[in-house]
């Protein structure tokens, strides 16, 4: 049987990370990933691909997509369940193409949803701050969000793949939607 995967994306401070981890701990069949601990995780390991992943983290440097994309998928083909969520990836519209072409030509991965968890950027900069405080960090993953969030929805939406959660509320509120969007979505899956 094949993997269902469904993305979460977001702003930084959009709570998909948050929201992915509650969704996951309410439904056992359910699993949730989040790149960057993926990312870290294969970096502690003692493999040649953790002691590349070690090298990128270590510098600073961006992790070449293909890798990460090689992570993302190996996650997935270990997951206990059938569905898993991923957050934090794709960031870029480079990514996300590859990502796309790779999982077109993956056997036992079926790419099912993209659930865009919408906020503004004052929001997410108070969730990540408090008032009107700045970061280097932050300021450069918004700008990149931003820059790309467009193409990504246009992209994922001409297959009828992206649903868009107003994020601004309150956390609940979120999660009952993310629930009501996963329980449609996985009962036309097992249709």
């Amino acid at each position: 049987m094949s993997k269902k995967l469904i993305l979460l994306i977001g702003a930084p401070g959009s709570g998909k990370t948050t929201d992915g981890f509650i969704i996951a701990e309410k439904h056992s069949d359910i699993t949730n990933y989040c790149t960057g601990e993926l990312l870290h995780a294969e970096s502690q390991k003692d493999t040649k691909l953790g002691k590349i992943m070690k090298g990128f983290l270590s510098s600073g440097k961006l992790v070449p997509t293909d890798i990460v994309i090689d992570i993302i998928v190996q996650a997935i083909r270990k997951s206990e369940t059938d569905i898993v969520l991923l957050g934090g990836f794709p960031r870029k519209s480079k990514q996300m193409k590859m990502f796309a072409d790779a999982l077109f030509n993956i056997e036992g991965i079926e790419f099912s949803s993209v659930i865009e968890i919408k906020v503004s950027e004052e929001v997410a900069r108070k969730r990540v701050f408090g008032e009107g405080k700045s970061n280097e960090a932050f300021d450069t993953e918004m700008k990149i969000y931003q820059d790309t969030i467009a193409e990504i929805e246009e992209f994922y939406n001409k297959d009828n793949l992206l649903q868009v959660v107003d994020g601004e509320r309150e956390t609940q509120a979120v999660i009952d939607d993310l629930d009501n969007i996963l329980k449609n979505k996985i009962s036309n899956l097992s249709a």
